[in-house]
C-alpha cells in the first residue's frame, strides 16, 4: 500500500497541568497509613514517601527496562520489565491456545462487584449464576476458567486502572498487552489487566454474566472492557512507536495499519439480568462488543437477558432467583450451547460465515 502523502497532524495541547507540588503529593502519599499500627513510624514512612515524591518528580512511569531483543522492530530499544513479561505471558497463552491435543477451554466471567466480603455482606446473584453455567461446561468436558470481578471490591491489591486512551490518539500508540501500568511515579500499581489478558486468549469460548447497573454494565466490568481495546487492533510491538511517541504514532497509522484482531475467532455467550430495566439494553452491548472484536455469538440461546424478582424489593431477590426456575433453566441452555459452539468450533464444524472477507473500514 502506498504511503500517505498528508503529513501526520501534530497531537493537540492544551489541557490545565496535573503537576502536584511536594507537599500535596506527601499529604496524599501519606494519608493511606492512617490506621493506628502506623503511628510510631513517621520517620520510616517519611522516609518511603520522600522516595516516592523523587520517582513522582523525575516522572519514572517504568524504572526498570531491558533491551527488547529480537522479534521486535529496534531490539536496542529499552523496553519495560512488567511490560515484557506480561508480553511473554501472552505468547505463552497464544501457543497453549493454538495447541490442538489440549482441553477445550471457557472463560467464566462474573460482572457483579457484590461480594459477601466486604460492605454488601451478600454474594452476588451473578455469582450464582456463573456456578450453574460452570458446572454444565465442566459436565460437557469444558475446562473452566473463572474471573470473579466483585473481587476488585472486596480484595486487597485488585485494582484495574482506566484506560487512558491512546488509541483515540492513533491505533499503533495502543499496545498489546496495555503499557499505561504499571506506572509507578503516579502510583498506579498493582493492576490485574496482565493477569486478565492471558486468560482470554486461553479460551475457546467466553462467557459474561452481569447485573444491569443504571441501564449499564456494572463497573468493574465496564473497567475490564475499556482495557481489552488494546486485544483488538492493538500494538504488539511498542519499539515501532518508539514508547508512547504520539506523532509517530499518528504517522504509522496514517500510512497503513493492519490492525490485528487479537482475539478473532473464539465463540461468546452474554447474559444479563436485571430488576426494573434495561437488560435488553445490556445483553445487546455486550454482544455487539465482542462481535466488533470478530468474536462469534455461540447461537441464540446463548444470549440472554432476563429479570429477577421484577419491581420486587431487593430484600427478597436471591429468593426470586430461586423461585426462577425457568431462568435457571435458560442460564444452562445458554452455557450447553456456548460448550457446543467450542467443541463445534474444536472440530471445525462451527461456520463463520463472512469472517475472512477483507474489511474496507478499519478503526
Amino acid at each position: 500500500m502506498a504511503q500517505n502523502p498528508n503529513p501526520a497532524p501534530e497531537p493537540r495541547k492544551g489541557m490545565p497541568a496535573v503537576k502536584l507540588d511536594k507537599g500535596e503529593f506527601l499529604r496524599r502519599f501519606l494519608s493511606q497509613f492512617s490506621d493506628k499500627a502506623f503511628d510510631t513510624l513517621g520517620p520510616e514512612l517519611q522516609a518511603v514517601a520522600d522516595a516516592a515524591w523523587d520517582g513522582y518528580s523525575h516522572s519514572r512511569k517504568s524504572p526498570r527496562t531491558m533491551k527488547a531483543g529480537p522479534g521486535f522492530a529496534d531490539p536496542n530499544y529499552d523496553i519495560a520489565v512488567d511490560w515484557m513479561n506480561a508480553h511473554n505471558v501472552i505468547k505463552a497463552a497464544e501457543a497453549e491456545y493454538r495447541q490442538e491435543d489440549r482441553a477445550p477451554r471457557a472463560l467464566v466471567i462474573n460482572g457483579s462487584s457484590r461480594s459477601e466480603h466486604t460492605c454488601p455482606g451478600e454474594m452476588s446473584k451473578s455469582f450464582r449464576l456463573t456456578a450453574m453455567a460452570g458446572e454444565v461446561l465442566e459436565g460437557a468436558g469444558i475446562s473452566v476458567e473463572r474471573l470473579d470481578l466483585s473481587r476488585l471490591s472486596s480484595e486487597y491489591g485488585r485494582n484495574i486502572h482506566p484506560c487512558k486512551a491512546c488509541f483515540s490518539t492513533a491505533a499503533p500508540l495502543c499496545y498489546w498487552p496495555c503499557s499505561c501500568y504499571p506506572n509507578y511515579s503516579l502510583g498506579q500499581t498493582q493492576d490485574w489487566m496482565n493477569d486478565i489478558y492471558p486468560m482470554w486468549v486461553r479460551a475457546d469460548g467466553i462467557l459474561i454474566i452481569t447485573p444491569v447497573n443504571w441501564y449499564q454494565v456494572s463497573s468493574p466490568l465496564k473497567l475490564m472492557m475499556d482495557r481489552m481495546v488494546c486485544a483488538d487492533g492493538g500494538n504488539p510491538d511498542p519499539t515501532r512507536t518508539q514508547g508512547k511517541q504520539a506523532l509517530l504514532a499518528k504517522k504509522i497509522e496514517l500510512d497503513h495499519w493492519d490492525y490485528p484482531r487479537h482475539l478473532a475467532g473464539r465463540v461468546f455467550s452474554v447474559i444479563s439480568h436485571g430488576d426494573v430495566e434495561g437488560a435488553e439494553g445490556v445483553r445487546r452491548s455486550l454482544a455487539d462488543w465482542l462481535s466488533f472484536m470478530h468474536l462469534q455469538p455461540a447461537g441464540r440461546n446463548a444470549l440472554l437477558d432476563r429479570y429477577i424478582g421484577y419491581w420486587e424489593p431487593y430484600a427478597t431477590s436471591h429468593e426470586a432467583l430461586d423461585a426462577d426456575i425457568a431462568m435457571q433453566g435458560e442460564v444452562r441452555n445458554a452455557a450447553a450451547t456456548l460448550a457446543q459452539a467450542i467443541l463445534d468450533k474444536r472440530a471445525g464444524n462451527l461456520p463463520a460465515a463472512g469472517m475472512d472477507l477483507h474489511e474496507p473500514r478499519q478503526k
